[in-house]
């Protein structure tokens, strides 16, 4: 199939603009880079012009993504999970130091909003390599972890093949909330995993320490993880409920799905609700009964800490069950004081971005790698 080209007719004096002709209006050749770049419209090819907006999009979208975080649902720093971790410490805050009225608001930013936290060089790195790595994983690191769709649908399909198709079940909302659950639970268990063979063994260790060395806590912790250490993390839970998502697919006899809110899952969602203050310094437990269940983000902080008798503890997520299973769950009796980071004098080698990239490579390459975090 050919394709006709109308032929574009010469341009006649009085087909421009009175003001592109020399001397009509102004003088000679003035303005007329204005007037021709306003013209552009009408002498280029609407599809070129498109392809061209498409290719300034996905230039500027890694790039501004991160400055818009807070309109995002799938982001920690989502507007909903920042105001309720705000109002969660303001609660925190009233019940535990009980100020006056007069006083509270100044006593609750000197507490949680000082220059000594947000201000610390641990938090300026963290601020930094916020923006580098939301830049630069999702071009160069973020094609290599799995989905866990993908996994599923690849295993329904070998099933399929293998048994033969299952008759549909009727019915939408049991499933749903039955795989809803399910989930949940093998996500929360696949991330315990992740982060427990992070801490046993030396190799991933030496990326994980990154997040580690933050010796202060806020939001922008959550960010400050090895492109390694986030592929890890991402790939083991995937795999897992990957996994699940093809075996019950193929079960009920079509695509299962989970309930979602605002795009994620829902308990996810609630989960976010108070995760960020897991990367705060305000102490919120949940007392030694429910602390057995889930993860409070005092025992987050505790995971944190420089002192011997918090190693290698409370690995957990939202749920503390894994931690009590195998023997890592640590509950705090009362509020603890304890120092953050790696105990090893080494953080200020990651406070940059660059230390953060290739400290973990230099390290394993010269033999210089530390031991485990669960060194005792």
């Amino acid at each position: 199939m050919g394709i006709c080209v109308k032929p574009t007719p010469p341009l006649s004096a009085a087909a421009l603009p009175q003001s592109s002709l020399p001397g009509r209006g102004r003088r000679a050749g003035e303005g007329k880079a204005i007037d021709n770049f306003s013209d552009i419209n009408a002498v280029m090819d609407p599809r070129t012009i498109a392809e061209m907006q498409q290719i300034i999009v996905a230039i500027l979208s890694p790039l501004l993504r991160p400055l818009f975080a807070f309109n995002h649902h799938s982001s920690v720093l989502f507007w909903p999970f920042l105001v309720s971790a705000l109002a969660l410490a303001l609660v925190v805050f009233a019940v535990a130091r009980r100020p006056s009225a007069r006083t509270f608001l100044r006593e609750f930013r000197e507490t949680y909003f000082s220059r000594s936290v947000w201000g610390h060089r641990s938090s300026i790195a963290d601020y930094k390599y916020y923006f580098a790595n939301a830049v630069l994983f999702p071009i160069i690191f973020a094609p290599a972890i799995i989905s866990g769709g993908w996994i599923g649908r690849q295993l329904r399909d070998v099933l399929i093949n293998e048994f033969g198709a299952i008759e549909r079940w009727t019915g939408d909302v049991a499933p749903t909330l039955v795989f809803t659950l399910v989930f949940f639970v093998l996500h929360d268990l696949g991330r315990w995993i992740a982060h427990y063979i992070q801490h046993r063994f030396d190799v991933l260790w030496e990326f994980h320490k990154i997040h580690h060395s933050a010796q202060v806590l806020t939001p922008f912790t959550n960010f400050r993880a090895h492109p390694v250490d986030l592929i890890c993390m991402a790939t083991v839970p995937a795999t897992l409920t990957g996994i699940a998502s093809g075996i019950y697919s193929y079960t009920i006899g079509w695509d299962v799905a989970y309930f979602t809110y605002y795009g994620l899952h829902v308990l996810i969602f609630v989960y976010n609700l108070i995760g960020n203050l897991r990367h705060t310094h305000v102490w919120l437990s949940y007392g030694p009964l429910l602390s057995h269940v889930f993860i409070s983000p005092a025992q987050h902080q505790i995971h944190h800490s420089t002192e011997p008798r918090h190693f290698g503890h409370n690995v957990g997520f939202a749920l503390a069950i894994w931690d009590w299973m195998f023997g890592t769950l640590y509950v705090p009796k009362e509020k603890e004081t304890f120092e953050m980071g790696l105990g090893d004098g080494t953080e200020s080698a990651f406070h940059s971005v660059t230390g953060m990239y290739f400290r973990p490579f230099v390290n394993l390459f010269r033999g210089r790698h530390t031991i485990s975090g669960f060194n005792e």
